[in-house]
């Protein structure tokens, strides 16, 4: 058996690994038109930032790593023109000599990848403008700094790759401007998440232009659609990613959700021995079930081994994703799995959505909060997306939801959870638990939650209702939500003697714990529709701090 492999990076090494561990008699070659195969595209920006060594870091295996391992033989600087799937042929032309000739196969596994969206801005293609993707971008931006020594940076996007650059091209002393189209940073997150990561980079001294795009670039000029033009000795253009099917599209195999690869759970194509994976495909969500186009590196090892294994008769199949991430921007984690409150509601879900701030372990062991945001399943109390936001503990505690998650768990589940605590790694009862516990008492146990924007639509509103801030006489002075009275929790229940227990009451502290204590105390007395402001005051705040600057 002959397995041609189209691309050599995450996903098609990975393919042709798990084949060979499967068959050490098959003939596997792997065609690459790049000079770099098997990198970490992900390390790329902390090269520019000076915090990886040598770019050999990145690039630690090559063709002939592949042949002694795995007797895999790795071309590269071969770019494969064409397929015949009636005849099992591909057309390949060798980079080097123009050559160009005619290979067989019995299998066929196409992991072509995606390129940088480019955007129609007049002047995109400037010898200061430049994208991220492969090896040979990132030595373009590496010696374009080193022998140009720019001051200033603009970022066009606010995904994980564009923020990651923010991040190193920052901590080489230029001033940075990152500029995107939608009204918030970081797209996958909702709004009232997106504004956490927008203040840290303000408070980085990173200049954030949001509601803007970017209708031309003339040297050192960035010119806004608005008209407003910003200074950059470089730019970099971090818009998203579109997949590389042009191979798969000339002989008909079928694409599906953003021109991506359509495959099966066994990453098969609708055409007889021809596979796909990578970048180049679409996946379907664990949540919905529905396709969607996650393009990440940990998804494309993952697929890349499913293609290898079934084109080796293997029985590995493709089990979905969440649309995983976590990046870093500064000293601030970011994470997310599953759908957030956007596409939950776009789904059709009646969600419940909590605002949990807590610190990842004691204060008195160096504890830092993080903000949790999770989305759950009014209906069902399915646990079905969670945001975070933090600076300690991000990572274990997305890990742990996006296994809860995968598993079906509903919210009352994760306080059930036996995870493991000692004072230098957690508090007592885990953020993962509390989480649960508050959503568990809003969808099972009767004591629901609001949201800041729910609460402004209440206001607005003009339906009658009552809202306590709970806390402290001197924390009220100090900032309150506007139509809120004062009524410490401790002085509540004397209060409620001379309240109305059928007005709609709304009850908040700092965070939502006090404010939690004060709905108790009201459902027990006898009120009949008592809410907790989700987040309490600190998240309403953060939100109309950031509404107030549009």
């Amino acid at each position: 058996m002959r397995i041609i492999i189209i691309g050599a990076v995450a996903a098609g090494t990975s393919a042709a690994a798990k084949a060979r561990r499967n068959n050490e008699k098959a003939e596997i070659v792997v065609y690459e038109k790049d000079s770099f195969i098997s990198y970490s595209g992900c390390g790329m920006p902390y090269y520019i930032g000076d915090k990886v060594g040598s770019a050999d870091e990145l690039t630690p295996r090559d063709s002939a790593f592949f042949k002694s391992k795995y007797n895999v033989d790795i071309l590269t600087l071969h770019e494969v023109l064409s397929i015949n799937p009636d005849t099992k042929t591909v057309e390949v032309k060798k980079i080097s000599s123009g050559e160009i000739y005619t290979d067989t196969y019995d299998k066929l596994i196409i992991a072509t990848g995606a390129s940088v969206f480019i955007p129609p801005i007049n002047g995109v293609d400037g010898e200061n403008v430049f994208k991220l993707r492969n090896i040979g971008d990132m030595n373009k931006i590496k010696t374009y700094i080193d022998f140009n020594k720019p001051k200033s940076v603009a970022i066009i996007g606010t995904g994980f790759i564009g923020l990651e650059v923010c991040e190193n091209l920052k901590s080489l002393g230029m001033e940075v401007t990152v500029i995107d189209q939608l009204p918030q940073v970081t797209p996958g997150l909702d709004s009232d998440m997106a504004v956490y990561v927008k203040d840290h980079l303000e408070k980085n001294g990173v200049t954030v232009l949001t509601d803007s795009s970017v209708s031309k670039i003339h040297g050192n000029s960035v010119i806004l659609s608005d008209g407003k033009v910003i200074q950059a000795d470089m730019v970099l253009v971090a818009t998203g990613v579109r997949p590389n099917t042009g191979l798969a599209k000339a002989i008909g195999i079928d694409l599906g959700i953003a021109g991506a690869i359509k495959v099966n759970i066994k990453m098969e194509t609708n055409i007889k021995d021809i596979y796909a994976c990578g970048d180049c495909i679409e996946q379907y969500h664990v949540v919905t079930g529905k396709t969607v186009y996650r393009p990440l590196g940990s998804t494309a090892n993952k697929t890349g081994r499913i293609a290898g294994d079934s084109a080796t008769g293997g029985s590995l199949e493709f089990r979905g994703v969440l649309g995983t991430g976590i990046f870093k921007i500064f000293d601030m984690a970011v994470g997310e799995t599953g759908l957030s409150e956007r596409e939950a509601r776009e789904q059709g879900y009646d969600v419940v959505v909590c605002h949990n701030i807590k610190p990842n372990k004691p204060e008195y062991m160096g504890g830092k909060e993080m903000v949790i945001k999770a989305i759950a399943d009014k209906e069902t109390g399915r646990l079905l997306g969670v945001q975070i936001v933090g600076f300690e503990g991000v990572d274990k505690r997305i890990d742990v939801f996006v296994t809860a998650i995968t598993f079906k768990a509903k919210v009352e589940d994760l306080f059930h959870l036996d995870l493991a605590y000692a004072p230098p790694f957690s508090t007592t009862k885990d953020p993962v638990m509390y989480t649960g516990m508050i959503l568990d008492n809003a969808i099972n146990k009767g004591r629901p939650i609001i949201a800041a924007q729910a609460l402004d639509n209440l206001i607005e509103s003009g339906e009658k209702y009552v809202l306590i801030d709970a806390r402290v006489a001197e924390q009220y002075k100090k900032g309150h939500v506007n139509t809120a009275v004062s009524i410490p929790h401790g002085e509540l229940r004397d209060a409620v003697k001379n309240m109305d227990k059928d007005i709609l009451t709304i009850t908040y502290c700092n965070k939502g714990v006090t404010g939690n204590a004060a709905q108790n105390i009201l459902i027990n007395k006898g009120f009949k529709k008592v809410y907790n402001l989700s987040g309490g005051h600190k998240q309403f705040s953060k939100v109309h701090s950031e509404n107030d600057k549009k």
